[in-house]
């Protein structure tokens, strides 16, 4: 099998790495990490390489999201995989899945429907989902959110779902009372009560986020950057003085971040 000449063909495509990911997981002469995987243990890595695509994005690495697209391919791969070998089913059957899914959902494309505006294609690919939850005896509003999306993401798509039947405030205004109302209670909760109370402040943040049209995901990610910037640019300017962040002070370092964001706001103007 090592001799394969598929392993070996450049232009040998998702064939090519079917057989790559069946042979790391042989019996006879696989990789045994590979060997001790299974789907609970392969998943985290499935989620951490869609982020990092995000990333990659995010960053405008053109070159870089080749490779982690390619690392997310490979995470199908192996999933599929693994379903074969307990005989769940096969890659050949996830691409004809996913290949027929989108014809279905596309008859404005691949048939004689007609819709002229991404508005109208949402609410017919909504009404889509609706009649394949009803084919999978999938009564519940809520019941096909899928529990592995990051915990925001899902409180998102959770509050979707209760808005289309009407369970949802017509107002920001309302969203932002509630919010109020959650920061507190949280503040007033006795320490036992706090971790239910934070998340509660979290779900109403995430559900201002969908009134705005905001991807809290996003959002935070970019939060995220910019404190990395930010605080990296306290360190670049004590380094240069021969110093750390432990030997400054919470107010040194309050003016330095300070500094840092009026620059960011002038490159800003300039640009």
């Amino acid at each position: 099998m090592a001799d394969d000449p598929l392993i070996h063909d450049p232009q040998g495509g998702l064939a090519r790495l079917a057989r790559i990911m069946a042979r790391l997981r042989s019996p006879e002469g696989g990789c045994p990490w590979d060997l001790e995987q299974d789907f609970d243990s392969i998943a985290p890595y499935t989620i951490e390489e869609a982020y990092e695509v995000a990333d990659a994005i995010a960053r405008r690495d053109w070159d870089g999201l080749k490779g982690e697209l390619g690392d997310l391919l490979f995470q199908t791969v192996y999933h599929a995989q693994m379903a074969e070998e307990a005989g769940y089913f096969t890659l050949d059957d996830v691409l004809r899945g996913i290949a027929d899914k989108m014809i279905a959902r596309h008859p404005h494309v691949f048939g004689d429907a007609v819709i002229d505006s991404a508005e109208a294609q949402t609410e017919a690919w909504e009404q889509v989902k609706a009649r394949e939850r009803a084919g999978r005896a999938q009564h519940g509003v809520l019941d096909d959110v899928p529990i592995g999306h990051a915990a925001l993401t899902r409180a998102v798509k959770l509050q979707k779902r209760a808005a289309r039947v009407g369970f949802d405030w017509p107002e920001v205004a309302q969203v932002v009372d509630k919010i109020a109302e959650e920061a507190r209670e949280l503040t007033e909760a006795a320490p036992a009560d706090r971790f239910e109370e934070y998340g509660d402040l979290l779900f109403v943040m995430a559900n201002l986020a969908r009134h705005l049209d905001i991807d809290p995901e996003a959002a935070l990610r970019a939060a995220n950057d910019k404190f990395t910037r930010r605080f990296r640019a306290i360190e670049a300017t004590l380094a240069a003085q021969g110093r750390r962040p432990q030997d400054s002070d919470l107010a040194e370092m309050d003016a330095l971040w300070n500094a840092a964001k009026a620059a960011e706001s002038n490159a800003t103007e300039r640009s």
